[in-house]
């Protein structure tokens, strides 16, 4: 696919930092619903993306971030990410509850 911008990754986070947003996209798997509202919210800044992108690029976000975090967290903090205050904003919370879960 195309490669994202910069502004439009902004984009994208500042969609996902909806506290509605969040919530819905917790609460369930199969996402396609709420990934066409986050492409067509996309489309309103001239961002022309179809829920495909915006859901592989989310995705690819959070794993890169996970693996930062835990980069971090285990002490090898030199691991980096553009972009990881504004997803620690919004994942930094409930990465505790999903970290118990995923060892299990």
């Amino acid at each position: 696919g195309k490669h994202w911008t910069v502004n439009e990754v902004r984009a994208l986070i500042r969609i996902w930092s909806d506290k509605s947003i969040q919530q819905q996209l917790e609460g369930t798997v199969r996402n396609k619903r709420i990934f066409e509202q986050v492409a067509a919210r996309l489309q309103k800044f001239g961002i022309d993306r179809d829920w495909k992108q915006c859901r592989t690029k989310y995705k690819n976000l959070k794993h890169e971030y996970k693996s930062v975090k835990s980069a971090q967290d285990s002490g090898s903090a030199r691991k980096s990410m553009k972009f990881f205050k504004e997803l620690d904003a919004i994942l930094g919370h409930s990465t505790m509850e999903q970290a118990s879960k995923s060892h299990n």
